[in-house]
């Protein structure tokens, strides 16, 4: 699914696929200075009681989604300067990319690179011998993490969708609901052993959050009727090429 929305999409030459690369780079430097709070936050607290264990788990994930979705707006101030400058020296009138299009390139980078580094980590695990439901979890285990890791990447493309247009319109309630729900995403991991705990409730989630992505881009069940039915001549005309 997120080979078709690259290959559809993006191409090597369009601007796009810069912006995609560098949200990708945002979203590593987020995760090594997560990960260096974290080192530091344990190394302090200590890790023998299970309890202080479990807090620092919970400071971790909170701060690193906080500290993501500073990330993703101080690359949205960085794409709209970066937009600027693009327009200044280009030689059409109209603006190199759409605000639309950078939200969704940034979610659909940030949520790539999430993606990877979620099931690298299980991957590497599997290698090992008879690690089935590592731990002594449900046999389960891989596809389960496979799925969750879907609903992540795709929560990412619409967390950037709104999270862009809140910025553009400067609706802060709709900043605070994206932040939220991610924190709340996030924080059902921890019902990982009972799989249907956390996958439903983000599935959910993700389908609330898509939805509200589509009518934010513009999108309206019209729209959506006559592209199925491949009736939207607007849509047709503009993705026609000479043979």
């Amino acid at each position: 699914m997120v080979v078709c929305m690259l290959g559809c999409l993006l191409s090597p030459a369009s601007p796009s696929f810069f912006f995609l690369n560098s949200r990708g780079f945002f979203w590593l430097v987020s995760l090594l200075l997560s990960s260096l709070v974290w080192f530091i936050a344990v190394q302090i607290g200590g890790s023998n009681n299970a309890s202080v264990k479990k807090n620092l788990l919970i400071f971790g994930v909170v701060f690193s989604v906080l500290l993501q979705e500073v990330f993703r707006f101080a690359y949205y101030k960085l794409l709209k300067k970066a937009n600027k400058g693009l327009m200044t020296i280009s030689q059409e009138e109209t603006i190199p990319i759409s605000v639309r299009q950078l939200s969704y390139v940034s979610g659909l980078g940030f949520g790539i690179m999430s993606g990877v580094f979620s099931l690298v980590n299980i991957l590497t695990d599997s290698l090992g011998p008879g690690t089935v439901g590592i731990y002594g979890d449900s046999p389960q285990y891989f596809l389960s993490s496979a799925f969750m890791t879907l609903a992540i990447v795709l929560l990412h493309i619409f967390w950037g969708i709104v999270f862009f247009d809140a910025c553009e319109k400067k609706k802060w309630w709709a900043l605070a609901l994206v932040i939220l729900s991610h924190l709340l995403v996030s924080g059902l991991t921890f019902l990982n052993p009972q799989y249907e705990g956390s996958l439903v409730p983000s599935y959910i989630i993700m389908m609330l959050m898509g939805t509200w992505a589509f009518f934010t881009a513009g999108g309206s069940l019209r729209n959506l009727k006559l592209c199925l039915m491949c009736r939207d001549k607007d849509f047709l005309l503009a993705n026609q090429r000479p043979r």
